[in-house]
């Protein structure tokens, strides 16, 4: 299947403005192909303002993230591959979404049903639930 990354980045932009708050990409400046203002990047990384109306012509694709943008009155192109962006998040809450770097390990997968008949017999009882972290 495709990354869902692109999906949400563009429905948790929209989500944090019909909230009417400011949505914040953070991108890591330090992957290759990204195309950012360097004096404005602090330890690897540059947040950016992707409102509207601090943007031009915003996209977001399922290979990238590319608008253009001001910075202390310079036009600047911004460029960055979608496995660079870190996160998005609303600038007035901080509520958004982080995503997992590539270098992360994954989390396990859930075993898989089979169908095959099991060993033990189904218990019996009020179901329980425990706590998964």
């Amino acid at each position: 299947m495709n990354s869902s990354v692109p999906y949400l980045i563009r429905a948790i932009n929209e989500w944090i403005l019909d909230n009417d708050c400011t949505p914040y990409l953070i991108i890591d400046a330090t992957m290759d192909d990204v195309s950012v203002p360097m004096e404005y990047v602090k330890d690897g990384q540059i947040v950016l303002n992707v409102a509207p109306r601090a943007v031009r012509d915003l996209v977001i694709s399922a290979e990238y993230v590319m608008f253009s943008g001001r910075f202390a009155g310079v036009a600047h192109e911004i460029y960055a591959p979608i496995s660079a962006v870190m996160g998005i998040i609303a600038k007035e809450n901080g509520e958004g979404m982080w995503f997992p770097r590539d270098d992360e390990p994954e989390p396990p997968l859930p075993p898989m049903d089979d169908g095959s008949p099991s060993d033990s017999p189904p218990k019996k009882g009020p179901p329980s639930l425990k706590v998964v972290k």
